[in-house]
């Protein structure tokens, strides 16, 4: 399964992961400099919410696609079985 972000979909999921990158930047160095664990674990559930919500928009626009591929091309049911588990399986890894 190949995806193919484009566009407003591509650019949110880059600025999410962005967001996650500075976060966890931002946890090291908290750490480093012995900032209050209250704070960092704060910081450290804000930059796993935004790898979650980065992953979500990857699986959702998978999905979309599969649907399409999947849905008019004349997949056998065992095609379109097969592709079911394996997206569930993707979004099962984020849960």
């Amino acid at each position: 399964m190949e995806l193919d972000l484009a566009g407003a979909e591509l650019k949110a999921v880059l600025n999410r992961l962005r967001r996650a990158q500075g976060q966890i930047s931002g946890v090291i160095r908290m750490i480093e400099e012995g900032r209050d664990c209250e704070e960092v674990v704060t910081q450290l559930a804000a930059a796993s919410r935004a790898l979650d919500r980065a992953g979500f928009a990857i699986i959702a626009t998978g999905l979309q696609q599969c649907l399409t591929d999947t849905g008019g091309s004349g997949a056998s049911p065992e095609d379109r079985e097969a592709m079911r588990v394996r997206l569930e399986k993707l979004f099962l890894s984020l849960a």
